[in-house]
């Protein structure tokens, strides 16, 4: 009988781990089936100031997804995973194809890693990107992951407390999502924490680790990429997200260790399906 699957429409860079390079390994070491759709071929994630390769265009990638479709995978799909998008028109592609599939398997998911910015970088999207996410991507998606300055901008409202990002992730969900996780929130007098808060209509979550001194491309691709498939193994919202955050929280930390310029991404694999510590989860809602 043939599997079902999570369909990851993402960048792929051969040296490194980021999109579908960071997502699929956690998403298949938590035992699920991914269709991974590339929307770049670049050698390695543009952080390093230069690169070689190309984007796809959005015809190719309507057609290899069309592909997919005719082997029959769309009605086997239980989630559509989707993250940094260079072009609003791929950001229409993406949309169509939850549709198809949600006609295809009812109930099946889509999750959103709405990729604009960051605290201290701003914007780095192409203009029309964070309008889309905000006006068509989110309030398709079941799943968005934003992080604190993403939040921010869906929710048109300043994050200074957690009040703040409760009060600004609720009005997010209203527009249509059940499930909104916020990573990298840096709440008041807890400068050496960073937390993650996932809301949902039945109430609110908070997870607090160590904050460790480095920022690394990936991380958000993989936070989502557990998320989910956390969230399809289990429908408890507290445990999803005690064992994702514990999950990266060890991915972090060994990268941190090996003083590596690229998430380790393969020497983490067993957090993934056995976080060695769990963080606590207090309920703030």
């Amino acid at each position: 009988m043939a599997r079902e699957g999570i369909l990851s429409i993402q960048s792929h860079v051969a040296y490194g781990h980021v999109g579908n390079c960071a997502a699929v390994f956690p998403l298949q070491r938590l035992g699920h089936e991914v269709w991974a759709v590339n929307t770049v071929q670049f050698s390695n994630h543009t952080g390093y100031g230069s690169w070689k390769g190309s984007a796809n265009s959005v015809e190719q990638i309507r057609e290899i997804l069309q592909g997919v479709e005719e082997r029959g995978a769309f009605a086997r799909t239980r989630a559509v995973m989707s993250g940094y998008l260079g072009d609003p028109q791929l950001g229409a592609a993406v949309l169509e194809t939850v549709a198809r599939i949600r006609a295809a398997r009812p109930g099946a998911l889509y999750a959103c890693d709405p990729v604009m910015g960051d605290v201290g970088r701003g914007f780095f999207v192409r203009p029309g990107i964070p309008e889309f996410f905000r006006d068509q991507a989110v309030p398709q998606a079941d799943i968005v992951t934003p992080n604190a300055f993403e939040l921010a901008f869906l929710a048109d409202r300043s994050i200074d407390s957690l009040e703040d990002a409760l009060a600004a992730a609720a009005r997010v969900r209203r527009r249509g999502p059940g499930l909104v996780v916020v990573t990298s929130l840096e709440l008041p007098g807890a400068v050496d924490e960073i937390a993650v808060l996932a809301d949902t209509g039945a109430g609110s979550w908070l997870v607090r680790t160590p904050r460790l001194p480095l920022t690394m491309s990936g991380t958000g691709d993989a936070t989502t990429a557990l998320v989910l498939g956390n969230r399809l193994a289990n429908d408890d919202i507290p445990q999803v997200l005690q064992r994702s955050v514990s999950a990266m929280y060890e991915l972090v930390r060994l990268t941190h260790e090996q003083g590596a310029g690229e998430i380790e991404l393969v020497a983490a694999q067993e957090a993934y399906a056995h976080p060695p510590r769990l963080f606590e989860v207090e309920r703030v809602r």
